[in-house]
């Protein structure tokens, strides 16, 4: 509990202690039990009554708090003394309680969001020297010592260690580094020394991005949030201008008729209408479910920008997919070796990686990466010679001084030799020593782990459809949509196509439906700006594809997705819970309050206990 909110209570409780001891005290003089009950009153209400005036004063006249003071006010000259110190006390304990709901949410996010560095490690003449992490230009070398944030994007050029990535990722899993491995700002370093070569300035590194996204969320209202501010502006004058009618229309029309007036009788009801109107449990209320939902979704590592980004996702109906870095790795490994007759599978491997190991294509590289890890060994280029690269066809060398060719079908049929086509998908590589076939290499980007449990989760999330667009060869798109369980898969697209496509889902689809694209290239940037919601990959994604996303997946995990969607359902579920909820009981006791049905005590809790009711329920956004 804050001081501020510390004051408030001990207010509440000494005018608490007050009205209950001046209510037992009997006391016939109407001036003197006046004065007592303005004691409790002002120490209690003097906050609002300054906050009414002001606003008065400031040309918004129509808020909480000019229909507290209004209320309670009215109700001490009609002489309920203990009613109108009753209504301001209860107003007072449902702010506090609403201050300390919201300032927990503030702390809960504040916490899960505890990444800002505080300072950047130079090393200068073998000492350590803290530096504003603002300081540090691109290409310095910072240290990071055990327990310490990595305050800058960078490079590990020196050193190995763990890092605990939860408060990017939402994923406890450690993360181990090493040597020319690139690492993140935000990350907190467990256990080794780490020496790393920035690669970015710190207002561009992900821990300022992240900071700036979830500071600014707040600023991109919900149609919901939206609607309560409309409703708010011009429900409250027309409730004041209804109490004004109720106090004296029908007193007049009793004279007129010749009864009595009942002007005290009217008002009352009046001013009991006044409270029970204000529309605070709306206005808070609403606005904190999309905080917390904001909030709990950073805390799983899925970033919103907005409010109202956060109520598209729950009206999202069609999500398209690109397929590399997305729904795939995005690095390409070797999945399947298939040699000749005589020919060991180790030969063949090592073969075809000494043939290209002067490439530095990404086939030649996971040949490379794959001989390594099957023997342990290192490429030694001594073993190899007349390295000649036939484009579009492969490369062949003489390797131990065998003549050596690796590449694609045309190359095998340019030297006539024959070969074994493949029964699985994936990227060929046929081998060729000394003028005959030795076998084929089956080189693949790899399905994440988690694609097809993601797919399976949009749909039990409600998804009509999951396309996926990809630039790959039409047989390697439809084994992987086939492998995870999309619907409809468009390969061999460019760009331009992409978003052709996405228009043409944008056009079919219906005016209350969503289209989500999730991608994470540079060239998928125009689709994720045309789109209705654009979803980045952020951990490895391109900084133009997070830039123009709505929503960005920290940990690169497409199952993320299906989360970030039950996250805005509920959170939709508790906002119109909370809607409807005190628009009921609200109106219910306005028509009860007007024909004398509702008292003030009555009042009070269709306005302090519907507020602290639906603080509660919003609240639980922030458990997803």
């Amino acid at each position: 509990m804050t001081k501020k909110q510390r004051k408030v209570l001990i207010r509440i409780i000494i005018s608490a202690v007050l009205v209950v001891v001046f209510s037992l005290i009997s006391v016939e003089n109407q001036y003197l039990r006046l004065a007592m009950f303005l004691i409790p009153y002002l120490i209690i209400g003097y906050d609002i009554l300054k906050k009414a005036v002001y606003g008065i004063f400031n040309g918004q006249v129509f808020d909480e708090n000019f229909l507290m003071a209004l209320a309670t006010v009215g109700a001490i000259i009609l002489g309920e003394y203990v009613e109108g110190t009753a209504v301001m006390l209860f107003y007072q304990i449902g702010e506090l309680f609403q201050s300390y709901a919201v300032g927990k949410s503030r702390r809960n996010i504040s916490a899960l969001m505890d990444i800002r560095p505080d300072y950047a490690n130079i090393e200068q003449d073998g000492q350590l020297e803290q530096v504003d992490p603002d300081d540090v230009e691109i290409g310095s070398t910072i240290v990071v010592q055990p327990g310490e944030k990595i305050p800058i994007d960078g490079i590990v050029v020196s050193g190995s260690s763990t890092l605990n990535t939860s408060a990017l990722t939402g994923e406890s899993l450690p993360r181990e580094v090493y040597k020319g491995d690139e690492v993140i700002s935000g990350c907190v370093n467990l256990s080794g020394l780490l020496y790393i070569e920035t690669t970015r300035e710190f207002g561009e590194s992900t821990v300022s991005k992240i900071l700036d996204l979830v500071e600014n969320s707040s600023m991109k209202k919900s149609k919901s949030e939206n609607f309560i501010t409309r409703f708010a502006k011009y429900y409250t004058p027309a409730v004041c201008i209804g109490a004004l009618a109720l106090a004296v229309l029908p007193p007049l029309v009793n004279l007129l008729l010749g009864n009595p007036a009942e002007w005290s009788q009217w008002v009352i009801r009046a001013l009991t209408t006044l409270v029970i109107s204000c529309p605070c449990a709306l206005v808070i209320s609403i606005p904190l479910s999309f905080f917390g939902g904001i909030g709990g979704a950073s805390s799983k590592g899925v970033l919103v920008k907005g409010a109202n980004y956060l109520e598209a996702l729950s009206e999202t109906k069609y999500v398209v997919c690109d397929k590399t870095g997305t729904l795939t790795k995005g690095v390409f490994e070797v999945t399947h070796l298939e040699s000749a007759e005589g020919i060991a599978e180790e030969e063949l491997l090592e073969m075809a990686a000494y043939a290209e190991s002067y490439s530095n294509h990404p086939i030649s590289r996971s040949l490379k990466e794959a001989y390594h890890k099957k023997t342990g060994r290192q490429i030694d280029a001594s073993r190899v010679t007349n390295v000649e690269e036939i484009s579009g066809h492969g490369v062949s060398a003489v390797v131990d001084g065998r003549n050596v060719s690796a590449g694609n079908v045309k190359f095998m049929e340019k030297l006539k030799i024959s070969y074994m086509l493949p029964q699985k998908t994936g990227t060929e590589v046929h081998v060729a020593i000394d003028g005959k076939y030795a076998g084929y290499i089956l080189i693949s980007d790899l399905v994440k782990p988690t694609a097809k449990a993601a797919i399976a989760g949009l749909k039990a999330a409600g998804i009509k459809q999951v396309i996926m667009l990809t630039g790959d060869a039409r047989n390697v798109a439809e084994a992987v949509a086939a492998e995870i369980g999309v619907d409809v898969v468009k390969s061999e697209l460019l760009p331009a196509d992409k978003v052709a496509e996405v228009e043409h889902l944008l056009a079919a689809k219906s005016d209350r439906e969503r289209l989500a694209f999730v991608g994470d290239g540079i060239n998928d940037a125009p689709v994720l700006s045309r789109a209705d919601l654009g979803i980045a990959m952020g951990a490895l994604g391109s900084d133009a594809a997070i830039e123009a996303a709505d929503i960005v997946l920290m940990d690169d995990d497409p199952i993320k997705i299906a989360t970030a969607m039950n996250i805005s359902r509920k959170t939709l579920r508790i906002v119109h819970q909370n809607i409807v909820f005190a628009l009921v009981v609200k109106f219910s006791c306005l028509g009860l309050g007007a024909v004398g049905f509702v008292n003030m005590w009555w009042a009070i809790f269709a306005d302090v206990g519907v507020m602290i009711i639906a603080v509660l329920n919003a609240t639980r956004t922030l458990k997803s």
